[in-house]
């Protein structure tokens, strides 16, 4: 399999500073980042904990997928959102939960069925199982 890069350039302290970030791939455009975004709402720049949001998503939409298949139950859409929590904790910033909000269309499945398979699927997350352990996981799911 290979191996995934991007790679940050940071100028200035963290405070009044800024960085760019390139992934490798060239699949996304350049983006910003700075403390302001990792701290403020609203603010108009994307943050570390944004981007492990949107592999979490990404990563659970695709290991839900397959688990579905594997069970006979071919999803016609699933939409995931993830949401991940930056906190001060002690002296210093972690991650510490990040939530899984998925709302799908599967023909022939029912609700208590589409939770048992969301929660299974969320074990089998790649992404999940790098934060297992050190970021509480929440999955939330319901059918259209």
């Amino acid at each position: 399999m290979p191996v995934r890069k991007a790679t940050t350039v940071w100028e200035n302290d963290l405070m009044s500073g800024n960085g760019k970030v390139r992934v490798a791939s060239n699949a996304l455009p350049e983006f910003p980042v700075s403390w302001k975004g990792r701290t403020e709402q609203g603010a108009a720049l994307t943050s570390p904990e944004e981007l492990v949001a949107a592999a979490h998503a990404s990563c659970f939409a695709m290991a839900f997928s397959a688990n579905l298949s594997r069970k006979g139950s071919i999803p016609k859409k699933l939409t995931v959102t993830a949401e991940t929590s930056f906190d001060k904790v002690g002296e210093g910033w972690k991650v510490t939960k990040s939530v899984l909000n998925v709302v799908g269309n599967v023909p022939g499945l029912d609700g208590a069925k589409f939770e048992e398979y969301a929660k299974e699927a969320e074990h089998s997350c790649p992404i999940s199982n790098a934060l297992r352990n050190n970021v509480e996981i929440t999955v939330n799911a319901k059918l259209e």
